[in-house]
């Protein structure tokens, strides 16, 4: 059920990035989306039972791997630098355009 709910977090982006007009509403989709891929390898990789690697007195067992944890903690900051780039481009083109809707961007750039 878990998994289908992500899957929906997802599709949801997706379909944002498709059929919304606006710059900023587009940067948001990508941006449910992106949270939703994340939400779906953490869900997929979550194991009971395992061991966190850390030096001490733990007994010997199966332990999580970390390398998991950091390639997710890698996409998030990417993910948030990607974003912030993106709205920088939009706020650059709301200087020289009255609105952010795609299609009259595209208008008022063509030759």
């Amino acid at each position: 059920m878990l998994e289908a709910l992500v899957f929906l977090t997802i599709l949801l982006g997706f379909f944002g990035i498709i059929l919304k007009k606006n710059l900023v509403m587009k940067i948001i989709s990508m941006d449910v989306m992106s949270t939703g891929v994340i939400a779906y390898y953490v869900v997929f990789a979550a194991r009971e039972g395992l061991f966190t690697p850390i030096v001490g007195d733990v007994s010997k067992g199966p332990y999580a791997d970390p390398v998991p944890q950091a390639v997710i903690l890698t996409a998030i900051v990417i993910g948030f630098s990607i974003q912030a780039l993106m709205l920088v481009g939009v706020m650059k083109l709301a200087q020289n355009n009255p609105t952010l809707e795609s299609n009259e961007i595209e208008k008022s750039n063509m030759p």
